[in-house]
């Protein structure tokens, strides 16, 4: 049997297995061995199905964050890289269009943002149907992935293609579940609580889940009511945690009481891309998504650079990281850092390389003498 089948045996099962405290155990080991079976596919043996990225999907990573357009053919990704970032895409009324990764870029608040527009994924991507599994692994590299909808059938292709990326290990607007794994060479396993109380999982199945595996000693911490997929999913240590917007295109073509239904969609932005409509709070939603910082530099005895900020990530928002993001030598030559703006207390503020950034703060650099 091939891996896809084995993957398609093991849900037909889990598919007809009743899900209640006496099937938890049972449940758990099948998610076990789906997780190995689809990290197969998820990182493929050298010289295997799947191993070289194929043409047009190696693209060199551009700018301060990268976008990913994901959605099914024809539902206007072309249109709109084209219409944000001036970038050429094939655009016609007929579905796959566009056949390889094609990249643009566009300045939003003085960061520049790489937009990806992938061929149109279909459903089986991740089992290696048309090009999907080389448009996921691109999708993995992504800061922010749009999920671009048809409005006038987009549930159908929101499930599928959530089903699809989440095959490939790509969680969407979600946090990564707070459990602590540690392997050791040996002690047994230990499992302790320090959150809520376990309502999912029980000691005889996360035994089972790790036996599976083949862990039999590991020190394993739960700080929150996990799940087996979440306790796989950290054990496998190979997921994205991305975030997720649901752009709904054409809304041009359905009625006003159709568009407030759509509005009960989590993370959504209704748009037109043909006539531009409504590209203000897409854009302003990707910004808000991206979680980016901007960081305006000022040279001594000068005022600060406002056209070319440096851009943060929020999780990575100190000085140090300011520095390195510049150029790694500045980081050698550092003594302090004068800092304006919401992140102190005074103007300027003296601080070291520890202190974390706000947005829009002004730093100026003092070098070692």
């Amino acid at each position: 049997m091939t891996t896809v089948q084995k993957i398609q045996e093991l849900e037909h099962e889990m598919g007809r297995t009743q899900k209640n405290k006496a099937t938890a155990f049972h449940l758990g080991i099948l998610k076990a061995k789906l997780a190995k079976l689809k990290r197969e596919l998820i990182a493929p043996s050298k010289g295997g199905a799947g191993a070289k990225p194929g043409e047009g999907f190696d693209v060199t990573k551009s700018g301060d964050a990268r976008v990913g357009l994901i959605g099914f053919p024809s539902v206007g990704k072309s249109t709109l890289l084209s219409k944000l970032t001036g970038t050429y895409s094939e655009v016609a009324a007929y579905e796959f269009t566009t056949l390889t990764c094609i990249p643009g870029t566009f300045k939003y608040k003085g960061c520049r943002i790489q937009l990806l527009d992938l061929p149109g994924i279909i459903e089986g991507a991740k089992d290696g149907k048309g090009r999907g599994r080389q448009v996921i692994a691109v999708a993995r590299t992504c800061n922010l992935i749009l999920i671009v909808l048809d409005a006038q059938k987009p549930m159908t292709h929101k499930k599928i293609i959530e089903k699809e990326l989440e095959g490939f290990g790509i969680r969407l607007n979600q946090e990564p579940p707070n459990i602590v794994f540690k392997r050791k060479d040996k002690g047994g396993i230990n499992i302790t609580h320090q959150g809520p109380p376990m309502t999912h999982l029980d000691k005889k199945s996360i035994e089972g889940i790790l036996k599976e595996y083949r862990i039999n000693s590991a020190d394993v911490t739960f700080r929150c009511n996990a799940t087996a997929d979440e306790l796989v999913d950290v054990i496998e240590g190979n997921r994205i945690y991305c975030p997720c917007i649901y752009v709904i295109n054409k809304i041009d073509t359905i009625t006003i009481e159709e568009l407030n239904l759509l509005a009960r969609i989590p993370h959504y932005v209704p748009i037109c891309a043909g006539k531009e409509w409504n590209f203000d709070e897409l854009l302003e939603k990707i910004w808000s998504y991206l979680n980016m910082l901007r960081i305006y530099t000022k040279p001594r005895g000068q005022i600060p650079d406002y056209d070319a900020p440096v851009v943060l990530p929020r999780t990575k928002r100190t000085v140090e990281q300011f520095c390195l993001r510049i150029h790694k030598s500045l980081l050698e030559q550092f003594k302090s850092a004068l800092v304006w703006g919401t992140s102190v207390k005074h103007h300027p503020q003296k601080v070291g390389k520890d202190h974390e950034l706000n947005d829009e703060d002004v730093v100026q650099i003092i070098k070692k003498v």
